[in-house]
């Protein structure tokens, strides 16, 4: 067997990713996906388990048509069943069929499995591994295979562990890829066992596939890597069964950045970010904001002592650029800030604005009283914005709600629910009245306030209420608990967030629109 010169990525997120809980893909979002892993720089790309499902047998059909460039595609299956021929096996034909030019088998290492799951003996198993890896190598497939429960496998009985490598290897498998399939294992114990099978195995290329079961999953295949190991599997955004695989979003730039190993095209680290949020998108799931590297949080700064030293020096609390995996450093303002918060924070706004300035502690000390009364602006910019440009430039609210009047009405318990908002709203010298019916108070007193302000600024129309968020700051008021309300908006090109906060959540709801359509409103910055 001839042992692999560089080092190699495995991603299995449109299979083992896609048995996570909340991950769903589509025949043409896996198809897109893989494209876009291929183009990405992946070497393998695992397609699916065309033994299983018929949209994975449809992936593979229309797979061909793919552009692949450097990466090859691989379909997954298992070993044959007991005691039949692996010609015969149905999901070995299924494999076949899928014409990849890879085909990864998973077979059994751990005598447990073997005897109590399989319910065959050790040396058939013995048998089921060498029959399947030899016939899939005469068809002419680079065979990968994958040790299951390897780990646990080892600690219970080593030396048939290492038979069951030794089966799949003098068959021809390209790879031995040792899986911690239960997640369980220690960096330490990761280690210790890779550098004894590269001992018993030295011509052999081995692999690591590890699951996050115990938060280890990263830690674990660099420790493998370290170790020798020449291919991690993992997935996107660390997506898998129970609590996830090995995250390749984490892992890529460990291995680049931190051990120096020369693996994707250049400049396709500083694509992670996007790529990452891609993965997240077409799997309609939220991206993780705290994720290491790709999260919007990984080089966010709020301490006012940190804020102040990364002014000065960025690498005193960053440990790479955020450039170098697509993200950008974000500074927040809070209870814990200081004047150098403000300063660099109205900075990103495009606002000039000096540390140690009277303006600027009036500002401080604004946003920290307002935090103490359960304002929050990391997810609330717009609000922020509006706050110190009044404060700054003396720029006067284009519009004033004077009074409003919510009616909520259900007429008998079988009727429909109505709501009607009231609201008087000042325009310069003119006041202005107007009704609206909403799907719920807070909508009707939205509806009411712009059908109150579009005689006036007609633009308003481009806004949209993307998202509404309700949180309560204190609960010891019980019903009358302070609200904090967050709100999004788009015009179609930018998206902004406001907030307000009150024991009144019409009266929060209010202040959060007010400033949302304040902002939209703002005469730009010279």
């Amino acid at each position: 067997m001839s042992t692999a010169s560089t080092f190699t990525l495995y991603d299995t997120t449109l299979r083992d990713g896609a048995q996570g809980e909340g991950v769903h893909f589509s025949l043409p979002d896996k198809l897109r996906l893989a494209e876009r892993l291929a183009s990405y720089g992946f070497h393998y790309v695992e397609g699916g388990w065309p033994g299983s499902n018929d949209k994975d047998r449809d992936f593979f059909a229309q797979a061909g048509k793919l552009h692949w460039g450097s990466s090859k595609l691989a379909a997954f299956g298992s070993t044959r069943r007991p005691n039949i021929d692996a010609a015969a096996d149905s999901q070995i034909r299924l494999l076949l069929q899928a014409e990849t030019p890879v085909v990864t088998i998973f077979g059994k290492s751990w005598l447990l499995h073997v005897e109590k799951i399989l319910r065959t003996t050790p040396v058939e198993n013995l048998r089921m591994i060498a029959d399947t890896v030899a016939l899939l190598k005469k068809e002419g497939r680079e065979v990968i295979y994958d040790a299951e429960h390897f780990f646990d496998g080892y600690t219970a009985d080593s030396d048939y562990a290492l038979r069951t490598l030794e089966a799949a290897a003098e068959a021809g498998a390209h790879y031995l890829v040792l899986c911690d399939t239960n997640g369980g294992r220690l960096p330490s114990e990761i280690a210790t066992t890779v550098r004894s099978v590269r001992a018993r195995f030295p011509k052999t290329n081995i692999g690591i596939h590890t699951h996050n079961d115990c938060g280890l999953g990263v830690a674990n295949a660099v420790a493998a890597v370290q170790e020798g190991a020449l291919q991690v599997q993992g997935t996107m955004n660390g997506y898998g069964e129970r609590t996830g695989n090995c995250n390749l979003t984490t892992l890529l730039p460990l291995l680049e950045l931190k051990l120096g190993k020369k693996i994707l095209p250049d400049g396709n680290l500083r694509q992670l970010s996007e790529l990452s949020c891609f993965v997240d998108e077409l799997a309609n799931l939220h991206h993780d904001p705290r994720a290491p590297f790709v999260g919007r949080t990984a080089f966010a700064h709020k301490g006012g002592m940190h804020v102040n030293a990364v002014n000065k020096l960025s690498a005193s609390f960053e440990h790479i650029e955020p450039a170098s995996v697509g993200n950008s450093q974000r500074i927040l303002v809070g209870e814990l800030s200081g004047g150098a918060n403000v300063m660099m924070k109205a900075r990103e706004l495009g606002i000039s604005v000096e540390e140690k300035s009277p303006t600027t502690r009036a500002i401080l000390a604004k946003i920290k009283k307002l935090e103490k009364d359960g304002y929050e602006f990391e997810a609330a910019d717009a609000s922020f914005e509006l706050l110190v440009r009044r404060s700054l430039q003396k720029i006067p609210a284009p519009f004033q709600i004077e009074s409003y009047k919510v009616e909520v009405v259900r007429a008998r318990p079988t009727a429909r629910e109505t709501s009607r908002a009231t609201i008087t709203v000042r325009v310069g010298k003119k006041l202005c009245k107007t009704s609206a019916q909403g799907d719920g108070p807070v909508n009707a007193l939205d509806a009411a306030l712009r059908k109150a302000l579009l005689p006036s600024f007609p633009t308003l129309r481009k806004i949209k209420l993307i998202d509404y968020k309700v949180r309560i700051v204190s609960s010891r008021g019980g019903t009358a608990a302070r609200i904090r309300v967050l709100v999004e908006s788009s015009d179609g090109v930018r998206q902004w967030g406001t907030v307000g906060v009150s024991s009144n959540i019409l009266e929060a709801s209010a202040l959060a629109l007010t400033d949302s359509l304040s902002y939209f409103l703002l005469p730009q910055p010279i």
